[in-house]
């Protein structure tokens, strides 16, 4: 016979742009230049074209990594997460350093299982925008 196996479960986990969360790192920016203060300790201090972006993990345990789905709507580079992913002139696909997708998004897994929601800084240049992002991470659940 001819039985197809069922194709394991998948969990896609989007990345969710907090624009109360870039608004309130961008004030804090702004506040400091002002006063002419220094940032604390271990602090990051977000630059123009940063944007804090969320993901809730709704399952936590026993995942696999499967890989990125980052779709630009035009040609530009996200150079955050370690992975960089860019798009060139005219072309269909998203391209990646693959090597470093890949392990950060391993990494990911081990971080799940210890945080429900985890905060990523993407940051954005040769005239892409968030707008132009659509991005989520897949695992084998």
């Amino acid at each position: 016979s001819s039985e197809r196996k069922p194709q394991p479960p998948k969990l896609k986990v989007p990345f969710v742009h907090d624009d109360q969360l870039t608004r309130c790192m961008r004030l804090r920016v702004q506040s400091l230049q002002q006063k002419k203060g220094r940032p604390q300790d271990g602090e990051k201090l977000l630059q123009p074209n940063e944007h804090v972006y969320r993901v809730d993990f709704l399952r936590q345990h026993n995942l696999r990594f499967l890989r990125w789905d980052i779709q630009l709507e035009k040609c530009g580079k996200l150079l955050e997460p370690v992975g960089i992913f860019w798009k060139k002139p005219g072309a269909e696909e998203v391209e990646c350093n693959e090597a470093d997708a890949q392990e950060f998004g391993e990494r990911l897994v081990e971080l799940a299982r210890i945080r429900k929601v985890m905060y990523f800084l993407l940051a954005f240049t040769d005239g892409l925008e968030p707008a132009q992002l659509k991005g989520s991470i897949v695992f084998k659940a």
